[in-house]
């Protein structure tokens, strides 16, 4: 039970941070991220550019989702210009990865204590929100650390290692996992955040951990399809690229992931490490691979969704 309240505290702590962080963040970046995606999406390559940096900004490739689709829904762009920004969020959401994956438990504390000095002290909305967005920063990694650190006695549980054991076993199972979890908490950043602590304790392999991120990037679609319930075709068209962009990727990786866990052991020592890079080239490289065809990938889609 103990361990239980410590794992619920520490994914508290960790969802609440991701969401302080991206709501610090937004609204430091509000006044000009709709003008940017407004402006910088005249071609599908500048699209998937500009999708790129502002989710690195915003930290929530969900959110810029949800915003591209309302602004299909205004017709204030197109649907081709939302389909680059679909891209480049996909490439633009594996900065949060690369940034959980490091070790940083040390600086959680003083970055809570900074960004609540700034918080205090500033008087002008811009200071605030930079400040609310490194106090979520700091709980993001303490929440991480107490999840970590929770998962410890895990190892000595007969029924934890049997859970683990049938993950492991198979791939389909720990792809499912990965899909409902991050359905359910709407964010494929937590879930990632999960699997490396539960990197950090040993309790998960390489194959396991690709197959549970392949899962997360299905089940963050969901949060899109909800928001475009309602909305024109257009709009409608925006939530379903970004599921085909993702379901379709993750039939390609499947079956590859042993040859590709294999290629992640040369691009980092450590587990965390690896597991981050795993979700980077898959994201990367399922958005490159459709830029060229974006016109194809815009007629597939008129005839899934017609008007």
């Amino acid at each position: 039970m103990i361990v239980l309240l410590k794992l619920s505290a520490g994914m508290a702590l960790l969802l609440f941070g991701m969401q302080f962080m991206k709501t610090g963040l937004e609204n430091v970046a509000q006044r000009r991220m709709r003008q940017a995606l407004h402006t910088l999406t005249r071609t599908a390559a500048m699209g998937t550019l500009a999708g790129t940096i502002i989710t690195m900004l915003v930290q929530s490739s969900t959110a810029i989702t949800v915003m591209t689709i309302g602004l299909v829904n205004a017709r204030v762009i197109s649907f081709t210009q939302a389909l680059g920004i679909v891209l480049g969020t996909n490439i633009g959401t594996c900065i949060t990865t690369q940034i959980i994956s490091f070790n940083l438990n040390d600086v959680a504390l003083p970055a809570i204590g900074l960004g609540a000095i700034i918080m205090t002290w500033s008087r002008r909305k811009g200071w605030y929100y930079l400040g609310q967005s490194i106090v979520g920063f700091g709980i993001v990694f303490l929440g991480i650390g107490v999840i970590t650190g929770s998962m410890e006695p895990l190892k000595n549980s007969s029924l934890f290692n049997t859970v683990m054991h049938s993950l492991g076993q198979s791939h389909l199972l720990a792809l499912l996992a990965g899909i409902t979890v991050t359905a359910l908490i709407h964010s494929s950043s937590t879930t990632t955040g999960i699997i490396i602590a539960l990197s950090h304790q040993g309790l998960i392999d390489l194959p396991m951990a690709i197959a549970m991120v392949l899962g997360s990037n299905i089940g963050t679609c969901i949060t899109g399809i909800l928001a475009a319930i309602g909305s024109s075709p257009a709009a409608q068209r925006v939530a379903w690229a970004h599921v085909l962009l993702n379901v379709v990727g993750v039939l390609i990786f499947f079956p590859l992931i042993a040859p590709f866990s294999n290629l992640l052991t040369i691009t980092a020592d450590s587990l965390p490490r690896q597991i981050a890079n795993a979700h980077t080239i898959f994201n990367v490289i399922s958005s490159l691979a459709v830029l060229p065809f974006i016109r194809q990938f815009a007629a597939l889609l008129e005839r899934i969704v017609p008007d």
